[in-house]
């Protein structure tokens, strides 16, 4: 019988030690940071994508010339609409355009259309930009 307790004790001991661990670790590492999703070419966002090509003024003398490189990060909320949107690559400028092109994009992001994996508030697309010689 007092096997049995002893092993009853140290058992509870063990749960409750497994118990502080975990929350412990928890607390500790970034495992609760929301993930960013990247985006590719083939996927639910390419209306995103062809209201950007669609809406973006090639026109600027400030760009860059040749293929410049850029990263658009943005937030969905949950309405739908695209918000907090911020973009970096090779041309401040360009990146500034997608910057103002996403963010006033009268577009609506229909849950629907995405599946499982790629539910998140926080998304991430590159975007290639080829600009001509003028």
């Amino acid at each position: 019988m007092k096997n049995k307790i002893q092993i009853f004790v140290a058992t509870l001991f063990i749960f409750g030690l497994t118990a502080v661990v975990n929350n412990m670790k928890a607390q500790t590492t970034s495992g609760n940071m929301i993930q960013e999703v990247l985006l590719n070419k083939n996927d639910a966002f390419n209306e995103i994508r062809n209201l950007l090509i669609a809406n973006f003024d090639f026109t600027n003398q400030d760009y860059k010339q040749g293929v410049v490189n850029s990263e658009v990060k943005f937030d969905i909320a949950e309405n739908g609409k695209i918000v907090n949107v911020r973009s970096k690559g090779d041309c401040k400028n360009v990146s500034k355009e997608i910057e103002n092109v996403l963010s006033h994009l009268q577009y609506k992001v229909d849950p629907s259309k995405l599946n499982e994996n790629m539910l998140a508030s926080s998304y991430v697309m590159p975007v290639r930009v080829d600009i001509s010689n003028r």
